[in-house]
């Protein structure tokens, strides 16, 4: 009989994911872990080895003994992004900085790099996308020159090496690392290996010289990072900056922070003279009138743990096609869909599901959160009845397709919000808790009681036997 022929293990092909580093035994065309496609590569196994011990840097020591001052945060200069880094930058961090092109990523950290600048610490500023000349012309106009901000235009990263061996800064920012490469390794700046390298490279050089580092990244089409999934693994904090390039409001979320949490958020406005924090952005999002309009109601979102008055308006118009349009802005489609639904179903409004419905937000300020659900439902009936809500007052609320209200987080956040800015009238679900000084409340347990608030001839205030004011003690 002859005898069979066992292929070994160290003969045996291997995969690789270039995203993730997933491995499997055959070529697949999607990887396992990640599901990106086009990703697996032939990799020879790899020979197995024993690592002998070796020297140590350092004598382990119980935790009480390690001085945690050294990573004290150190403020950036700039309020809000120091509000979602968990109070400044850790010496020694990593910050990944992502965001779509022409949203104020350079303009945002060339401000932060004059102000992190002293002479206890100075600033190294990197930039592959641009010249230097480039640069300075930004910085005249924003305001951002400062003695102690160095500024290099490089795109291999034996030269940014370099440049720290040379300037020994505190803080570096490179913009951005999609553009620097290494001679040492093959491929084009941005791929997978030279963005891990040069990631790598950076990273070992800020945790050996107690620098902070900020790094610049690229989105793809869908709005996640470019490059590989292993780059977010590496860093400290990843931050997303979003915003419509049409409206001045700019958003920083954190993503990941290992020095913080990650439910801040920081708000900027950009402007001709550069880009600003917003303490109170509330502003942005709200149309002064002396009457109130059709169509228009107000609602308090949370970004983050900051509550937000923003402005919800509709528009429905007699259609002229056998399918009617429906277009947004700032909210979700699918959401608005379930909103026009609920009102012709649960709330009895039939001509609605025959117009065109046009919804939008004030501000560029995009509404995900559910608790807009109310405000969006009582826009859209207050314009397909051509009735103003009262004055002064907001919606609070998310909605199921039985038309019940539900209870939303941070409801008591929302309103004391609401009550700073003068709003007396709120509506929200079953047992908001205590109520702020100056401010009626109405609870509503369906979309029928909500819609009372409309006025009726002949009606009075539906909500009546549920509303409570400051003075009442809560249920």
């Amino acid at each position: 009989m002859a005898a069979r022929t066992r292929t070994t293990t160290k003969d045996r092909p291997a995969y690789r994911c270039t995203e993730c580093g997933w491995t499997t035994a055959k070529w697949v065309g999607r990887c396992g872990e990640c599901q990106a496609w086009g990703t697996v590569e032939e990799q020879g196994a790899p020979a197995v080895r024993t690592t002998a011990p070796g020297r140590v840097t350092a004598p382990a020591r119980p935790i009480a003994q390690v001085d945690g001052r050294v990573a004290t945060a150190r403020s950036t200069g700039v309020a809000e992004l120091d509000r979602v880094l968990g109070g400044g930058l850790v010496p020694g961090a990593v910050v990944l900085l992502a965001g779509e092109p022409g949203v104020g990523k350079s303009t945002l950290l060339l401000d932060v790099a004059a102000k992190a600048s002293s002479e206890q610490g100075r600033t190294l500023y990197v930039t592959g996308e641009e010249s230097a000349g480039q640069v300075r012309l930004r910085a005249d106009r924003i305001g951002a020159l400062s003695d102690h901000l160095y500024l290099a235009a490089e795109t291999d990263l034996a030269a940014v090496l370099g440049h720290l061996d040379d300037v020994k800064p505190s803080l570096l920012v490179l913009d951005s690392v999609q553009t620097v490469a290494s001679p040492e390794i093959d491929g084009a700046p941005g791929g997978m290996a030279q963005v891990r390298e040069v990631a790598g490279a950076l990273i070992r050089a800020s945790k050996e010289r107690g620098m902070s580092t900020i790094l610049v990244g690229h989105v793809t089409k869908d709005g996640a990072i470019a490059g590989p999934r292993l780059l977010e693994h590496l860093v400290d904090v990843v931050l997303h900056f979003e915003g419509d390039r049409h409206a001045r409001l700019r958003l920083i979320r954190g993503v990941k922070n290992r020095y913080g949490a990650t439910d801040e958020v920081g708000c900027f406005e950009l402007h001709d003279e550069g880009i600003t924090g917003l303490a109170d952005p509330s502003g942005l999002f709200l149309t002064r009138r002396d009457e109130p309009v059709p169509g228009t109601c107000l609602t308090v979102t949370l970004e983050g743990r900051r509550p937000l008055v923003a402005e919800v308006q509709a528009l429905t118009v007699a259609s002229q096609i056998p399918s009617p349009r429906r277009t947004t802005s700032g909210l979700e489609t699918s959401r608005v869909s379930m909103m026009l639904a609920v009102l012709e179903q649960r709330g009895r409004i039939h001509q609605i599901g025959k117009c065109d419905i046009y919804s939008a937000t004030v501000g560029g300020v995009k509404l995900s959160e559910p608790s807009a659900d109310l405000a969006v439902a009582l826009a859209l009936a207050s314009a397909a009845s051509d009735t103003p809500l009262p004055k002064n007052l907001v919606a609070i609320g998310e909605v199921g397709l039985a038309g019940e209200v539900r209870r939303v987080t941070g409801v008591q956040r929302r309103l004391a919000e609401a009550a700073r800015l003068g709003f007396t009238r709120a509506l929200v679900p079953p047992d908001p808790g205590k109520v702020p000084a100056g401010m009626t409340v109405t609870e509503v347990t369906d979309v029928g009681e909500a819609l009372r608030v409309l006025p009726r001839k002949g009606s009075g205030d539906g909500g009546s036997n549920r509303t409570r004011r400051a003075d009442k003690e809560p249920r």
